[in-house]
Parts: C-alpha cells; sequence; structure tokens
C-alpha cells in the first residue's frame, strides 16, 4: 500500500509550492506528478492537439491510470490535481482504493489567486477564478489549508497529519 497526499485546489492555490516544500521537510522520498510537469517538460503540449476537447478525456484517464501504477508499483506520491470534471473524482477513488490516502484541499482567496495567475503568466486568465466557485464544492477533506498560510508551515500540518493515525480517507467518501 503506498501512501497519496492528493493536494486538491484551485489553479495557483499553491499546490505546486506546498509539494516542493512537503518534500524538502519529510524524510519520506514522495514522488510528485502533475499535470504541470508534464507540461513544462515538454512531454504534453495541449496547443498541438487539433481537437483538444476530443483528446482530454483520453489524456486524463490516462494521467489517472499513471498515478494509480505509480501507487500500485509501491511509490509514494504528492499528486496534486483539479477535480473539475464530472467522473474524475470517481475513476480516481476507484484506482486507489487499495492505498492509503491523505486527501488536502487548499483554499485560497479569490484576490491571492488571481494575484498569482497574473504573475505566473502561464495560465489561462481567469481559470482561477472559473475553479474559486466551483472547485470544493461537495468534497470533504481529511484536511484543510488556507493556500494563503506560509507554506512551510502548511508542509508541516500536512506531515503532522501523515504523523497521526487516520481512518479511511475522505477522498472516498464523497
Amino acid at each position: 500500500m503506498a501512501l497519496i497526499v492528493f493536494l486538491h485546489g484551485a489553479s495557483s492555490s499553491g499546490k505546486s509550492t506546498l509539494a516542493a516544500a512537503i518534500r524538502a521537510t519529510s524524510n519520506l522520498p514522495f514522488l510528485h506528478l502533475s499535470i504541470d510537469h508534464l507540461r513544462d517538460s515538454g512531454a504534453w503540449k495541449p496547443d498541438t492537439y487539433p481537437d483538444w476537447s476530443a483528446a482530454r478525456p483520453a489524456f486524463f484517464a490516462g494521467f489517472h491510470r499513471a498515478l494509480a501504477a505509480f501507487a500500485d508499483a509501491g511509490n509514494d506520491l504528492i499528486a496534486e490535481h483539479i477535480l473539475d470534471t464530472p467522473g474524475w473524482h470517481g475513476e480516481l477513488q476507484e484506482l486507489f482504493q487499495s492505498h492509503d490516502v491523505l486527501f488536502v484541499g487548499l483554499h485560497t482567496d479569490l484576490k491571492v489567486l488571481n494575484l498569482r495567475e497574473n504573475a505566473r503568466g502561464d495560465r489561462r486568465k481567469g481559470s482561477a477564478e472559473q475553479d474559486y466557485d466551483r472547485v470544493h464544492k461537495g468534497l470533504s477533506y481529511d484536511l484543510t489549508l488556507d493556500g494563503g498560510a506560509p507554506v512551510d508551515e502548511n508542509a508541516v500540518r500536512v506531515l503532522d497529519a501523515l504523523s497521526m493515525p487516520r481512518g479511511r480517507s475522505r477522498f472516498f467518501a464523497s
């Protein structure tokens, strides 16, 4: 059984920064996997698809299976993702059912999201605001964090949560 720290929040909420801080603080050799890594490495170039809407379901089905395959092979993961498409949560629940998941909700103020989005310049303008209104609806987390809080404090909170006895993750509840 692998450990999966699943970071969930709006675009520009601080998931990647938090994942890096967790890895820098933890004694566990977490793999950190995200769509951004595929894009930034050049492995995935969304603008090269003639019809991204048609290709998107297969791409994300593959990404989800890749996350599960790394965990199934015994790798502990920090996975960052935005569950913004119907069916994705259920698909990942099934794929991760044999693993220990810590479901972390990263809530970040809209003003902060917009500032980060503008500073990054690699996001579609308005994507953070679009996510803000809907990304957390209907979800119950094992740990909820303020994405505007100091990242080192949030990393410690995640690692503290991992060190405490936990029941079945809320990831599987909704």
